[in-house]
């Protein structure tokens, strides 16, 4: 099969080998005559140039295999009428599982509190981990990944998402209940893709239904949350802090205020990356799946999103 690796360029000494060793029966191009392409590998920045790929040209292709999670950079481009399938790579989960969990486990401590200025402050202890409430919006793969890890320290954790489906050990809430989960969430993790029904989603009086002093985690995507009301909302003391991964704008503009505010931690969209090296038999397994008509792992909805 022949394969199109629409990706920047800079990605290709570090995928080829990976993706060619999971599936040896691909001929991986990094261009070619469109119509002589069975499938597409796809990342966002692709093409180099600023311009929107053009997807009807692949009339071969059975599948474009997202090397992403999100899919919000293609899932709108009218003319891609292939198979979607985004990434669902077990190293991105627990990427994700630990980045969260670790910034989780600093603001559970109030690791922060502990300045290095000499002041011996042995007056703030921190409950126990079943004494401080966990939410988590988006139970997908990654929200579960995550759940997990916190569930094996011992946190309590209310998880939502719009279907509300069960996930063993979490305590669910679902469409409408989102002040639910939010009421309780002393720490708030942030895991939804970025679609209609989840821009703003944390406005003014959303954030206003966290407990006093809640910490946000955000690594989801940068149009969950509004951002003037979240700085309003750390400025005036009723949100304790946020820690930021993703935003509206990436790379961060250096003169952004999040950056001079003390009750936020930036960084640099590190929470989870892509590993070639767990992700590449995952995409292998869609190619081989699409040459033979077998249903795809990890197909997009159009409607939702993702």
């Amino acid at each position: 099969m022949r394969v199109l690796f629409a990706a920047p360029a800079r990605q290709w000494d570090e995928w080829a080998p990976a993706l060619r060793a999971a599936c040896p029966e691909m001929t991986l191009c990094r261009d070619g005559d469109p119509a002589s392409f069975d499938a597409l590998i796809y990342a966002p920045g692709y093409p180099e140039d600023g311009s929107v790929l053009d997807f009807t040209p692949f009339t071969r292709a059975r599948v474009v295999q997202s090397l992403w999670a999100g899919v919000e950079r293609i899932v709108t481009n009218a003319t891609l009428t292939q198979p979607l399938c985004r990434m669902v790579d077990p190293g991105l989960a627990r990427g994700m599982a630990e980045y969260c969990t670790g910034w989780a486990m600093r603001a559970h401590l109030g690791m922060h509190h502990y300045r290095q200025d000499g002041e011996w402050r042995n007056g703030i202890v921190p409950p126990l981990a079943g004494a401080r409430d966990i939410t988590i919006l988006g139970m997908g793969e990654l929200g579960r990944a995550v759940a997990k890890s916190l569930l094996g320290l011992g946190f309590p954790v209310t998880g939502w998402s719009q279907s509300g489906q069960p996930v063993p050990g979490v305590r669910v809430l679902g469409g409408d209940e989102l002040p639910q989960a939010l009421a309780s969430a002393q720490i708030l993790i942030c895991l939804l893709p970025d679609t209609a029904g989840t821009r703003d989603l944390l406005d003014a009086a959303r954030l206003a239904m966290l407990p006093k002093g809640a910490t946000i985690i955000n690594a989801g995507r940068g149009t969950l949350i509004d951002e003037a009301a979240l700085l309003a909302a750390l400025d005036s003391g009723h949100l304790g802090h946020a820690v930021l991964d993703v935003f509206r704008t990436e790379p961060l503009p250096a003169t952004h205020p999040f950056w001079a505010n003390p009750h936020v931690t930036v960084t640099p969209h590190v929470a989870a990356d892509t590993r070639p090296e767990t992700a590449a038999p995952i995409a292998a397994e869609n190619l081989r799946r699409a040459m033979t008509g077998a249903p795809l792992l990890h197909l997009v909805d159009r409607n939702r999103g993702y």
